[in-house]
């Protein structure tokens, strides 16, 4: 190759990086919202696809309409009441902090009959009710401070879930079109991966369905039980503990240790009748994973649990919120993809 010829390659690949470059700069304020729209249409497909089987036309809209009416209900409808809960509580105790009039109830004496930390719990539990004025006077710049921090957490779980109701209707988009979708997906792997980009986008497909079904849904669904029983009981700040529960469902954790607190508040506040039901029912949800997996997986999760936890932790601390629900789906595409393309060497 001749130097003209060489410069000629050189500007012209110069300028393909510069103008790829512009369109990523122009397209990255969205790209976790396209992202997570392409999670939400893989994931939802299958459900979608056997409403509008046969279906063309006005028909077709209309079905779709409907199942964008019914997902909201679903999904959507039980998120908005946990970040009114979650706001109203965050507003309330801010007032309460602001006006120096919180009140920490005492503790009840069935405190003291829990094993190894009952009488240190009751005892700190008690000092703290009994001096929560003096406390706040002695710790409000802490305490602003640490409440700033609360509330800009609220404001970035708010911005997630008006991302999240956008990237749903693209998702709606994308399932409308899903036969021309798919079309251009496996072209694109084809050019970049060769005879196995197919196989790449069914690893992919299949990878998306299981973390969303066996992780994410399951999660979903036991915060949303626990949030209805917290409401049920009259629970304080229900929505922040269901949020919580969430997240212990997510990074694998049993969703126990997030209900702890609420279960002490119960014992605490009402009835030992009403309360032992508040957690029998907590426990039934917390094991409800045992047989809402197996349903919703079929064959089963392929991806490790610590590849799963990796991911949502990286994804948080990257992302936020957002990034814990597209973290672990993400993470989990890569490390399937991996493992095909060694085994696939190999052979």
């Amino acid at each position: 190759m001749n130097p003209k010829e060489s410069m000629n390659v050189f500007l012209r690949a110069l300028v393909l990086l510069l103008f790829i470059s512009w369109v990523f700069f122009l397209v990255k304020p969205f790209l976790l919202i396209i992202l997570w729209a392409i999670i939400l249409a893989v994931a939802l497909f299958p459900s979608y696809k056997k409403l509008i089987k046969n279906s063309f036309g006005k028909r077709k809209k209309l079905i779709t309409l409907g199942y964008t009416l019914a997902i909201a209900a679903i999904f959507i409808v039980p998120a908005f009441f946990m970040t009114q809960s979650m706001v109203i509580s965050t507003i309330q105790i801010s007032d309460q902090i602001n006006e120096e009039s919180l009140d920490v109830f005492l503790p009840h004496e069935e405190i003291k009959t829990i094993p190894l930390f009952g009488e240190q719990l009751y005892e700190k539990w008690e000092w703290l009710a009994t001096n929560i004025t003096q406390v706040i006077v002695d710790n409000r710049e802490t305490i602003i401070e640490y409440g700033k921090s609360v509330l800009s957490g609220f404001t970035g779980f708010l911005i997630t879930l008006f991302a999240f109701i956008f990237s749903f209707l693209i998702a709606i988009v994308f399932m409308y079109k899903a036969d021309t979708g798919y079309d251009t997906a496996q072209k694109l792997m084809r050019k970049l991966a060769g005879e196995s980009g197919e196989d790449l986008v069914h690893i992919s497909r299949d990878t998306i369905r299981s973390v969303v079904k066996g992780i994410l849904l399951v999660a979903i669904i036991q915060a949303t039980l626990s949030f209805i029983a917290y409401a049920i009981m009259g629970i304080p700040a229900a929505g922040f503990f269901a949020f919580l529960v969430m997240v212990a469902a997510i990074v694998q954790l049993p969703a126990i240790l997030a209900m702890i607190p609420p279960i002490i508040i119960a014992f605490t506040q009402y009835e030992s009748t009403s309360a032992i039901l508040f957690t029998i029912f907590m426990v039934l949800v917390t094991l409800s994973d045992n047989f809402l997996k197996p349903i919703l997986l079929g064959k089963g999760l392929q991806t490790p649990m610590i590849v799963i936890l990796i991911g949502t932790i990286g994804g948080l601390l990257l992302h936020g919120i957002i990034g814990l629900f597209i973290g672990a789906v993400v993470l989990s595409i890569a490390h399937r993809i991996y493992i095909f393309w060694v085994n696939q060497e190999n052979a």
